[in-house]
């Protein structure tokens, strides 16, 4: 994705990114300040991937809608992004 400071919506459900590759994925988001829609459903990441995501999320301050449904993030991973999605619209 590069460049994609005016990005606002991205839609990765069902791509087996893991854990490993939410890192890449969070290096990218960071990048991504008009993003307003994600769709990470079934993308087999887990608390540690949730957790890598956090500490990007909360640079998206516009971002409405978070879709992580049938990952594994547990109360960790929900714990840490809950923490920063209130920085969120």
């Amino acid at each position: 994705m590069g460049e994609c400071s005016s990005l606002a919506y991205v839609d990765l459900s069902g791509n087996q990114i893991g854990d490993e590759g939410s890192e890449v994925l969070a290096g990218v988001l960071g990048q991504c300040k008009a993003l307003s829609h994600l769709d990470l459903r079934s993308i087999s990441i887990g608390a540690e991937g949730a957790s890598r995501l956090a500490g990007v999320l909360g640079q998206c301050k516009g971002l409405a809608l978070l879709n992580l449904d049938h990952n594994s993030i547990r109360a960790e991973g929900c714990g840490r992004l809950a923490g920063v999605l209130g920085e969120c619209k």
